[in-house]
């Protein structure tokens, strides 16, 4: 059942949309969602904190910082309450450019709530009180384990709610990154931003940087409201998608094919987007751990996309953004 209650973050009005300075250029960001590994077909469970996967993340590094790319690692609980992995992304940091955010998953974050079902696993549902105290529990953690504060935040499964933003202004944040343009989650409980696009924008003290995400095919003009309406008919989807007429592309290796990806970058410049945010989830790195990376092809194919993605960039003259960067442009 889809709520009617369901957060849908304001259209950003024209002098909301952040204006980057011309020296910024056009850029693009790379965001990890470094977390646990749990069953994603499974209900969710507060117990699942395993963060083996971590063993891989080195070497993932490894490749990205020999292109000079810096990772924005988006860190949750179990990940900054294990010293194994607080010790790996230490090192990761000493690069350079990447930096440590705070990524909030309210099932394996303090403080616990009794009885709470799926819709309190979107951060944004829960109390003000219990989201509030979730954020003050992970900032602190991750504040204690790194030395610095996170400046950067994203709600796990883009759970963000009403309250979101100021929590996070009054803990010090400059940007969140929870909004997926295109994408509604509301028949899970979650917030609704089908009509989101993917500039970045000020909401209030808080920059957001959504995830990149645009419509291409030759429909793409009809946009989020051709893609829900498509949504209500049988087969809908898949035939405007195999006819190249409408898809829903994100930018990340993580079930979207690179031909469909280097298209849909063709498309966020054209739309003027100058700050590119690709994101994928640190269990990716082992085959197993996510729908996206099952075996050890899935995970010649990951690889693969970030290699034929980051060769389009440099083609198109198009540098990494490292979060201090984009800071600094922001002012």
């Amino acid at each position: 059942m889809i709520s009617d209650r369901a957060f849908r973050p304001p259209r950003p009005t024209n002098a909301q949309r952040i204006a980057w300075p011309d020296a910024f250029g056009t850029r693009f960001t790379v965001m990890v969602d470094v977390e646990e590994e749990f069953d994603w077909d499974a209900p969710f469970d507060a117990r699942n904190r395993a963060t083996t996967a971590m063993t891989a993340f080195p070497e993932a590094h490894r490749r990205f910082a020999e292109r000079g790319v810096g990772l924005t690692c988006m860190v949750d609980h179990p990940i900054v309450t294990d010293p194994r992995a607080v010790a790996i992304l230490t090192r990761v940091v000493e690069d350079g450019r990447s930096a440590i955010g705070s990524q909030l998953h309210p099932w394996v974050n303090p403080p616990f709530q009794d009885g709470a079902g799926e819709t309190s696993t979107f951060a944004g549902n829960l109390p003000a009180a219990v989201e509030a105290a979730k954020l003050e529990t992970l900032t602190r953690d991750i504040a204690a384990a790194f030395g610095v504060r996170p400046r950067v935040y994203r709600a796990g499964r883009y759970g963000i709610g009403p309250r979101s933003f100021d929590l996070l202004e009054a803990l010090g944040y400059r940007i969140d990154s929870s909004v997926r343009p295109g994408y509604d989650y509301r028949p899970k409980g979650g917030p609704d931003f089908g009509m989101a696009d993917a500039h970045a924008y000020r909401a209030g003290g808080i920059v957001e940087l959504p995830l990149t995400t645009v419509f291409t095919g030759h429909a793409r003009r009809g946009g989020a409201r051709l893609y829900r309406a498509l949504g209500g008919i049988p087969k809908g989807l898949g035939l405007f998608a195999r006819t190249g007429l409408l898809s829903r592309i994100a930018l990340t290796p993580e079930d979207m094919p690179i031909d469909a990806a280097l298209e849909a970058v063709a498309v966020a410049l054209g739309e003027g987007v100058r700050l590119l945010n690709l994101s994928f989830h640190s269990p990716s790195l082992v085959p197993g751990h996510t729908p996206y990376v099952r075996d050890a092809a899935g995970l010649k194919r990951f690889h693969a996309w970030w290699t034929t993605m980051l060769d389009e960039f440099d083609r198109r003259g198009i540098r990494n953004a490292s979060l201090d960067e984009i800071l600094t442009a922001l002012g």
